[in-house]
């Protein structure tokens, strides 16, 4: 990994289903990376999630491979196996995932957890959902005019928010907002908005418009308009999402 100077390196930890891989995921990608001065995003993708009890769609290699496919020849972006299936068959925790990352990467590293708005506003349901953002601080990808107050609804119970404006920045068209989240014992942790991206594409809707396309034997070709191309060959050559 590289390092923007000095000893710490800023690492953030991107985890999902990626099932597949789109064109928003690298969005976010890019745009955290850029607004944060990451050194690498670590695009994980998650062996069995507690909250999809029907799993992926794609198997956990299958997901894999296309996630090396859709980030290769990205600076910056790679792919971490820290959220691979569990030999016990359990379902992966972030919290969990999480600490086992930061003793790996070691004290010269300052971790943060990236994800999109979706993820956030299901927040609250997660295993020790209040402990996550002391584990890494939270880099979340908002819709455009996301307001403060559903942030603040979003947060799990007994957590307190407040704005930081003197940390609110803007790095080329990526808006940052800062605040700070409080817990019940006063302790403090940073949280990162970015509110201005708008790359609403899900990978339900990708996966539906590659069925029909396959249904109206068009390939895959419409497809990597929200996909990377190598990812939209390897779905056609595998014959996924049929």
């Amino acid at each position: 990994m590289t390092q923007t100077g000095g000893t710490e390196r800023r690492v953030a930890f991107f985890g999902g289903s990626f099932d597949p891989p789109h064109l928003g995921h690298l969005a976010v990608a890019h745009a955290a990376r850029v607004a944060l001065v990451l050194d690498t995003v670590l695009f994980a993708p998650v062996g069995a999630q507690p909250l999809k009890s029907r799993g992926a769609t794609a198997s956990f290699e299958e997901r894999l491979a296309m996630t090396r496919l859709a980030i290769a020849g990205e600076p910056g972006f790679e792919v971490s196996l820290a959220d691979a299936p569990n030999a016990t068959g359990e379902p992966n925790y972030s919290l969990e995932t999480l600490e086992r990352l930061r003793v790996e990467l070691g004290p010269a590293c300052r971790l943060y957890f990236l994800m999109g708005a979706d993820s956030f506003l299901s927040l609250r349901k997660w295993h020790r959902a209040n402990e996550i953002p002391f584990a890494a601080p939270l880099i979340v990808a908002s819709r455009p005019g996301q307001r403060f107050e559903g942030v603040k609804a979003a947060l799990p119970a007994g957590l307190a928010i407040e704005a930081a404006p003197e940390r609110d920045r803007a790095v080329g068209n990526v808006e940052v907002r800062a605040f700070e989240i409080r817990n019940m014992a006063g302790e403090r942790t940073e949280f990162y908005l970015l509110p201005g991206l708008d790359c609403d594409i899900s990978a339900t809707e990708v996966r539906a418009r590659m069925r029909a396309q396959v249904q109206a034997a068009a390939g895959a070709s419409g497809s990597a308009r929200l996909v990377p191309e190598p990812v939209a060959e390897f779905v056609k050559a595998h014959g996924l999402y049929r």
